[in-house]
């Protein structure tokens, strides 16, 4: 099983994987704790916005006919009936010859379709006016000027936000102005982290000849977050398969998916190519109850990259290199996490872009290579952050996506379209 594997493309992988998710339940959560949470439903809007006709100004609410031929050498003159604060409702219809004093936000009155500025009048006192006074228009308005109408910015049952869609500050003016105190949002899919490899230190243990301290796990961990899920980390396993495997079935009982990282590929004591060995391999699981989906997948880095199902759980096992590691989470376990959470789109989108520097390396397999994107003179331009190998770590720091370079060839050169992935539009 080691050396007799057939890759699949990304795309391929991509679709298996995508196929046996399934979306969480949705939960209830107040308002306050909707932030960065995925919308359970679509939200319709029970009522316009706004719900009454609103005046967008400090004036005066009158009728636009009556304003006719008004300037400032020869003022209209208008019977003042009351003053309209927010929140106030309007006692009296302005009729003919008649204005009401109105503040920004207040309800407009029956009779009433335009706002006249309080400085386009011969009142500029702060004060309220009250029944009896008069005020001079100077200029003539048009109907409709100064108001904004019922359902102007939304209307009666118009969808305001989608199912699966990431919940912002924006979209939390929405639910609280259509009344959800309470919001349907999908369950966060809790993941198992495990990172295999007797060369692993914890964190907080100091270095030691031949070992390295387990980056891996507290980066999928924060990358799981930034997802919309619940990262359980447990402690790096060992390099015995009965421990390891024992230790990963525990892990794997106490979430909804499991990613690990180190022990897919060829060498002596890649542990989790032992585990898969008896697992059938099936494209489309059906019945199995387990199945490998694939254990390699054309592309650098990370082709040793696997997935599996077992119990309809997703288990995405990823290379212990950190870039590998990195490069696999964002193409296959972060988009089944997201459709988990009710996204339709779950692929991260990609666009044409130019390429900044020569990247002479020619692979057999796509280059999913870590960069930044910048925007110069109305193009695109993107830029590897650092040497492309998988096991440096410094170079996702900076990334915001991946630039792919075609298998085979002479890899790309400066200036060249490429195909870049963009991290940072998924909404």
């Amino acid at each position: 099983m080691k050396f007799d594997r057939k890759p699949v493309s990304v795309e391929e992988a991509q679709k298996r994987v995508l196929s046996c998710v399934s979306k969480l339940q949705v939960e209830y959560v107040p308002l306050e704790q909707a932030w960065g949470r995925r919308l359970g439903e679509d939200i319709e809007a029970d009522h316009p916005v706004p719900h009454f006709p609103r005046s967008g100004m400090d004036g005066y609410a009158v009728r636009a006919s009556d304003t006719a031929g008004a300037t400032a050498a020869s003022k209209v003159e208008l019977d003042v009936l009351e003053t309209i604060a927010c929140g106030q409702f309007p006692t009296q219809p302005v009729g003919e010859g008649q204005a009401s004093r109105i503040m920004t936000g207040a309800c407009l009155p029956d009779g009433a379709d335009a706002v006249i500025m309080l400085e386009q009048t011969d009142r500029r006192d702060s004060g309220p006016a009250v029944a009896g006074d008069k005020v001079g228009v100077k200029k003539a308005m048009y109907p409709g000027e100064n108001v904004t109408p019922v359902g102007m910015e939304i209307s009666l049952a118009e969808t305001v936000l989608r199912k699966g869609e990431r919940i912002l500050s924006g979209d939390i003016a929405i639910l609280a102005t259509f009344g959800k105190a309470v919001v349907p949002v999908f369950r966060r899919p809790k993941v198992a982290v495990v990172s295999t490899g007797t060369e692993l230190l914890q964190v907080q243990e100091p270095v030691q000849p031949g070992k390295i301290r387990n980056s891996n796990s507290h980066m999928i961990a924060a990358l799981v977050r930034e997802a919309g899920g619940e990262p359980i980390l447990f402690p790096p396993l060992p390099d015995y398969p009965a421990t390891a495997i024992a230790g990963m079935e525990d892990a794997l009982r106490q979430a909804d998916m499991m990613i690990t990282t180190g022990g897919v590929s060829v060498g002596d004591y890649d542990i989790l190519t032992a585990w898969f060995a008896e697992w059938p391999h099936a494209a489309d699981v059906g019945q199995h109850q387990r199945a490998v989906l694939f254990n390699k997948v054309a592309m650098r880095p990370g082709s040793p990259t696997t997935a599996a199902i077992s119990d309809g759980k997703l288990l995405v096992a990823l290379s212990g290199n950190p870039g590998a590691c990195y490069v696999g989470f964002k193409l296959f376990a972060e988009p089944a996490m997201l459709a988990m959470q009710g996204v339709k789109a779950a692929l991260p989108r990609s666009y044409q872009a130019t390429l900044d520097t020569a990247f002479p390396k020619p692979s057999p397999f796509p280059r999913y290579v870590r960069a930044a994107s910048r925007m110069e003179e109305g193009r695109i331009r993107v830029l590897p952050t650092g040497p492309d190998k998988s096991s440096m770590l410094s170079t996702i720091k900076d990334a915001t996506g991946l630039i792919i370079i075609p298998a085979g060839g002479s890899g790309a050169a400066e200036g060249q379209l490429v195909e870049y992935i963009d991290f940072t539009m998924q909404r």
